[in-house]
């Protein structure tokens, strides 16, 4: 074990997050009470508070922390997944940040075990550490550093410009020249449009009883995610897709079509302030489900800017 007896006690804290996705009818399950083996969040809280408090028990070479405080939360991401975070803190000479990472880590695992009878296709994803304070090494957080995790839910393409596009399983994408088949192929500053699912959300909200009819593909994006605030990245941030597809941001927003099919359903169209454009540094295949990485990088002097 290292040896920390000539570090300096201070209060330290560490948050750690997770996810788990499954079938959208057994996250439903969850909510409703109708897990057999009972309360499934209220469990996996316990168990995930539990896993903490034993740490060097479960990791070799951990010290033993006296914790002051380990708390789980979840938030429910509809329509497949559960978020995991979990905060540990200690006055201590050593951090928590394992113990920390292993609350998500058991609270995820009996969340699984809890409902696999119904759902063995549930998968446990994005285990990391969020931030951490105190110690020699000072104050971190994911959050201050110019990466940023989400995740395609939806992929589309149309044959003719200012029309929604059709969700398809599978889109691929072409260096130099942007989705196959669709119509701003080629287009070298708008070869591929994205929109986050939050936007869409802001427009289902204010569409009442029309929002049933706001579907992926309507505001005529390629590509539909979920955990990332596309428009607030700067042009020539860089998205990567997947192990292979990469992405460099080339405009936010843009000149809305007049009368185009949104703007007739619901009477605005949240494409021209929200929606990103991209060109494609290596094509691939884009599926939903793909993991999306999107990283700052600041636009060149011989960039043009279109935001």
């Amino acid at each position: 074990m290292v040896d920390i007896s000539d570090k300096e006690t201070t209060r330290r804290t560490a948050v750690a997050a997770g996810e788990i996705s499954m079938q959208p009818a057994t996250l439903r399950q969850i909510e409703a009470g109708e897990i057999e083996k009972g309360a499934v969040l209220q469990t996996a809280r316990l168990a995930g508070i539990m896993a903490a408090k034993k740490t060097p028990d479960l990791i070799p070479l951990c010290h033993q922390i006296l914790l002051s405080k380990v708390d789980l939360s979840f938030e429910v991401v509809k329509p497949d997944t559960i978020r995991i975070r979990c905060l540990a803190r200690t006055t201590y000479t050593t951090g928590v940040e394992m113990e920390a990472l292993q609350g998500v880590s058991s609270a995820a695992l009996t969340i699984y075990d809890m409902c696999k009878a119904v759902d063995k296709t549930m998968k446990i994803s994005e285990i990391c550490l969020l931030e951490k304070t105190g110690g020699q090494s000072g104050d971190i957080s994911q959050e201050n550093l110019p990466r940023y995790r989400g995740q395609v839910i939806a992929v589309a393409l149309s044959e003719e410009k200012g029309t929604v596009k059709k969700p398809l399983p599978v889109i691929e994408l072409e260096k130099n020249l942007g989705v196959k088949n669709d119509a701003h192929a080629g287009d070298w500053h708008r070869q591929v449009s994205l929109l986050a699912e939050e936007s869409i959300s802001k427009m289902r909200n204010k569409a009442g009883s029309q929002a049933a009819m706001i579907g992926y593909g309507d505001f005529a994006e390629n590509i539909t995610t979920r955990g990332l605030e596309l428009h607030n990245l700067p042009v020539g941030s860089r998205l990567y897709l997947g192990s292979k597809v990469l992405l460099e941001v080339t405009q936010i927003g843009k000149e809305c079509h007049s009368g185009c099919a949104i703007a007739q359903t619901v009477g605005e169209c949240i494409m021209p302030r929200e929606g990103i454009f991209a060109r494609v540094l290596e094509g691939g295949r884009v599926r939903p489900g793909m993991k999306i990485l999107a990283e700052e990088v600041s636009a060149g002097e011989n960039s043009d800017s279109y935001s």
